[in-house]
């Protein structure tokens, strides 16, 4: 099912539970115990329906958000200004199920002991966001060309500010599935559950032997990694590597990952 549609599902159901409840005449008198009860039905609904996790909180905060709106006689312009600025924010991530992720530079520092030591290797981040894991790789591994793509507005227009000064940070504004991925030495990945196996389709059918592909906490279902490092990171974050073409090119070349 659609996750418009899971959402949509579930706010009639908040919605239908509410008013059943406050039919019944249990509640006290007011709106804000409606309100409460129309959020943790709607938040139960969307688990029931399997909706991500964060689909949860939107469903909590939803009523009364809007409700706390209203009594404070919040002018429209302001519900229009804070969608312009979530759709530049977040933009495609209601259809792909990819939030916003930033990684930390503990897991650059980890991503840069991936790369090839040997020689110069090309890196592509998918869904760079703001170029969290770039910056602090480009000052550990100044040989490297670090690449990334990212499809929301604002996270990538404050990217290419943030990095102007780095000139082995190359970005790009697009889908990171419409692009090739056959040069790349290390393929880095911080998405959500829901792209891993079209990233693992994507990756099995271009990257070359020894290109590793590195996902950030979310492991690709079915697959074992070639091993799973612990950052220790105050995340605990996990990055699991895979070599989807083998490692005959790290074998027949020298190259070694650490």
């Amino acid at each position: 099912m659609p996750p418009a549609l899971k959402a949509l599902l579930a706010q009639l159901v908040g919605t239908a539970a509410a008013l059943a409840v406050a039919r019944s005449g249990v509640l006290p008198g007011g709106l804000w115990p409606v309100a409460v009860v129309q959020a943790v039905a709607a938040a139960g609904a969307a688990t029931a329906l399997g909706s991500a996790p964060w689909w949860r909180w939107i469903h909590l905060g939803f009523a009364p958000l809007v409700l706390a709106a209203l009594q404070l006689h919040i002018a429209p312009g302001w519900y229009l200004a804070a969608f312009i600025g979530f759709a530049l924010v977040f933009w495609s991530s209601f259809r792909t199920q990819v939030p916003l992720f930033l990684s930390n530079p503990s897991t650059a520092a980890a991503v840069a002991e991936l790369l090839p030591r040997q020689r110069p290797a090309r890196l592509l981040d998918l869904g760079s966001g703001t170029g969290s894991l770039l910056r602090p790789l480009a000052r550990m591994r100044p040989d490297c060309r670090l690449e990334g793509i990212e499809s929301a507005p604002a996270p990538y227009a404050l990217s290419v500010l943030l990095s102007r000064r780095q000139p082995t940070i190359a970005l790009a504004r697009g889908n990171f599935f419409e692009i090739p991925w056959t040069d790349y030495d290390l393929v880095y990945a911080f998405l959500s559950p829901v792209p891993m196996a079209e990233v693992w389709r994507k990756a099995s059918a271009e990257l070359r032997p020894g290109a590793l592909l590195v996902s950030n906490s979310f492991p690709v279902d079915g697959i074992e990694p070639e091993q799973v490092i612990e950052v220790g990171d105050r995340r605990r974050t996990r990055l699991y590597c895979y070599r989807p073409a083998g490692p005959a090119y790290q074998q027949k070349s020298g190259i070694t990952g650490r």
